[in-house]
């Protein structure tokens, strides 16, 4: 029926009567009856009787005596995308967590009265405004807050992908703004204040110079090591992103890092390891990481902190956005210019406040 196909609704059939009229049903696979859909597909009558049957009332409007289908719930869909390629494909941290998130919004309660879980819902009837009141429970924490969207927005796209939605009722929900500037960035005192509690040789050493000598993140250092060196330049395909969009990175090694790494033992392929010679792990690392800080003094500074801090000297020493880019992987060239505007504005500052002083009238 080229209506159907126009319309793409799931659990409808159609049949045509004697008279040579076409007759609309709402059956789900596994139920032992169907129900009459008033008018044609797209009309107010036909929606309102379809979102009805969704939410599993009956052609009366009333609550049907059968169950909804759990392949309709929200919790299902949630199960069917953990075991999509698309999921498989993100990093394991990245599965843990967006499972952890799936599962707290599913435990989470309606406001219908009586309230039901989030994850019995038929996943096919939840409006925008739905997935902004679920984002809004986590106000008091903006970027919880946008975890959870973010979440439901890349369950929602693969749904309208794997053909189980028409449209992404995520899609247009904005974030929550946050004023916060995120991880702190370390300045030249903090550097030399680490740098003297932590002497070159040490473990701690090694792990803050190819920190802040690479501007690479945490889950990048831990795996570095001399298999990835060759004529003197660092060549990599960075952690993140690597199952999805990869970015690999060819470095030179500074002088400066060059050294720290000859002066520290290692008796293992990569460069940091732990105490029992092993490579750290992503976590373990920053773990020992805040245990190093905190034994300089320095209880808010971060290894991510360092990332930020070389991305600022560089600017101020005259970085475009395209070489930002280069150096820390980037690809939108947003995150680079965020840095060159803010290096910018203080050398023009620099060069133009003598002209607020006033001049004198003296010749």
């Amino acid at each position: 029926n080229p209506m159907m196909a126009r319309f793409h609704l799931r659990y409808v059939k159609s049949d045509i009567d004697r008279h040579g009229n076409a007759r609309y049903y709402f059956r789900r696979r596994d139920a032992s009856r169907k129900i009459r859909l008033p008018g044609l597909p797209g009309s107010k009558e036909f929606m309102a009787a379809y979102q009805d049957c969704l939410s599993g009332k009956d052609e009366r409007g009333q609550p049907a005596s059968a169950k909804p289908s759990e392949h309709t719930t929200m919790r299902w869909l949630c199960i069917q995308y953990a075991g999509s390629a698309e999921f498989k494909r993100l990093d394991a941290t990245v599965q843990k967590r967006r499972r952890m998130v799936l599962e707290a919004i599913c435990s989470e309660l309606t406001k219908d009265s009586p309230p039901q879980l989030v994850g019995n819902q038929p996943y096919a009837s939840i409006p925008p405004r739905a997935i902004r009141a679920l984002r809004d429970r986590k106000l008091d924490a903006p970027g919880a807050a946008n975890n959870w969207l973010r979440a439901m927005k890349a369950l929602f796209k693969w749904a309208v992908e794997a053909d189980l939605l028409t449209s992404n009722p995520a899609r247009d929900v904005p974030k929550v703004t946050t004023v916060t500037e995120g991880f702190h960035s370390w300045t030249v005192e903090e550097v030399h204040k680490f740098e003297e509690c932590h002497p070159i040789g040490s473990t701690a050493r090694l792990a803050f110079a190819l920190l802040l000598y690479t501007g690479q993140r945490r889950s990048d250092v831990v795996l570095f090591g001399r298999q990835h060196v060759k004529d003197g330049r660092l060549k990599f395909t960075q952690h993140k992103n690597r199952n999805r969009k990869p970015v690999t990175l060819e470095l030179p090694i500074l002088s400066d890092l060059q050294a720290v790494i000859d002066a520290t033992p290692s008796p293992n392929l990569t460069f940091l390891t732990n105490a029992y010679g092993k490579p750290f792990s992503s976590g373990g690392f920053g773990n020992r990481f805040r245990e190093w800080c905190d034994m300089a003094g320095l209880p808010h500074c971060s290894a991510h902190g360092l990332r930020k801090a070389g991305a600022c000297i560089a600017a101020e020493n005259g970085a475009t956005p395209s070489q930002l880019m280069a150096i820390f992987g980037w690809r939108d060239i947003g995150q680079a210019e965020h840095y060159t505007r803010a290096a910018n504005q203080r050398k023009l500052a620099d060069g133009s406040m003598h002209l607020l002083r006033q001049k004198s009238d003296k010749a």
